[in-house]
């Protein structure tokens, strides 16, 4: 039960998030705001660039109520500040008036992050892919050195599960479609299982999560990583896989050149490779999971209005048919890998 009337009354949580209440939440954080405010791209959280009176704007990120807890976020922060100790390139939360990383405001939690500019990497260069496996290997050598306790572990077996689950329960598939995804999921479930028993046991630790080429920004031969919402614990081919591109023999030569700066800073288990279709099988149901636990929230209708229509949903099931297809081929190869 919240206290504030204007959460209360509103629709979702996210309403009462207006231009004032981000104005005064800052000005309560020790900001000199300017009055300008921006809403930049985002849909799990909301995200602004507040304009101060002095000096550049910053980014202010107003968690998601309900998403993650207190000590969730407190390690993301302290994950992102550990690494940029390490002098390692990444975006971190700046020190509010408190004395704190972490602000609230009503039933809002904030971070402030400096503002940041770039672009994505371009993964067909070679050499960027070499420098990137080399911040990776400084990455999970930092992420190794002690366990997260308040967040998540990617477990594609049970995400699965779960995700479809969820889409069960929400009647989200079209009654004319239940059969054929109903025979789908059991299998794709079974595949990933077995990709998994060939993997072996792997090594997990505190990973970035999220690591595809949208959350990398590059500029003047420098690279930083951004947003770290969803670093969690898991295997070190989750940072990896969502930088590759192309058909089998594509994807194997990037894995190579990944893994050639990666091994300059830290052991790779070559057998985690098998975890790659596993992981992607995962990511594509739990997206669509995902856009439905949020449906609640005016802003997916109106960004994602074609995951209420049949259409999408016959694309899923042809798209899952080819995963369940990648799962039962051999895994990719880098060059010089059994």
């Amino acid at each position: 039960m919240t206290d504030d009337p204007a959460l209360s009354a509103s629709r979702h949580p996210y309403d009462a998030l207006t231009p004032d209440v981000i104005l005064d939440a800052m000005e309560d954080a020790g900001f000199a705001v300017s009055g300008r405010l921006f809403a930049l791209n985002s849909y799990e959280n909301r995200v602004y660039q507040v304009g101060l009176d002095e000096g550049s704007p910053v980014i202010a990120k107003f968690y998601r109520p309900g998403r993650w807890s207190e000590e969730a976020i407190r390690e993301e922060h302290a994950f992102t500040l550990e690494l940029l100790d390490a002098d390692i390139p990444v975006v971190a939360p700046v020190e509010l008036a408190s004395g704190d990383t972490l602000g609230r405001h009503g039933e809002f939690r904030f971070a402030v992050f400096p503002q940041r500019g770039g672009q994505a990497p371009d993964t067909s260069v070679t050499d960027t892919l070499y420098r990137l496996g080399q911040w990776l290997g400084q990455i999970h050598n930092i992420g190794a050195r002690q366990p997260f306790r308040h967040r998540s572990q990617i477990s594609p077996l049970e995400g699965v599960l779960e995700s479809n689950r969820i889409l069960l329960e929400g009647d989200w598939i079209p009654a004319d479609l239940r059969p054929a995804w109903d025979s789908l999921i059991p299998d794709l479930h079974s595949v990933c299982a077995a990709r998994i028993d060939e993997a072996g046991p792997v090594e997990t630790l505190r990973l970035h999560g999220d690591c595809h080429a949208g959350n990398i920004l590059c500029r003047d031969e420098q690279m930083l990583f951004v947003d770290l919402d969803d670093c969690r614990t898991g295997p070190a081919i989750q940072d990896m896989w969502l930088l590759l591109n192309g058909d089998d023999h594509e994807r194997g030569a990037q894995l190579g050149e990944l893994l050639e700066g990666y091994e300059m800073f830290r052991e790779f288990n070559r057998r985690e490779r098998h975890l790659i279709e596993p992981l992607r099988c995962y990511r594509q149901i739990a997206h669509c999971a995902w856009l439905a636990k949020r449906w609640d929230d005016p802003a997916f209708p109106r960004f994602f209005p074609w995951f209420a229509q049949p259409r999408f949903w016959s694309d899923q099931i042809l798209s899952l048919r080819e995963q369940l297809s990648a799962l039962q081929s051999p895994a990719i190869s880098a060059p010089g890998q059994y």
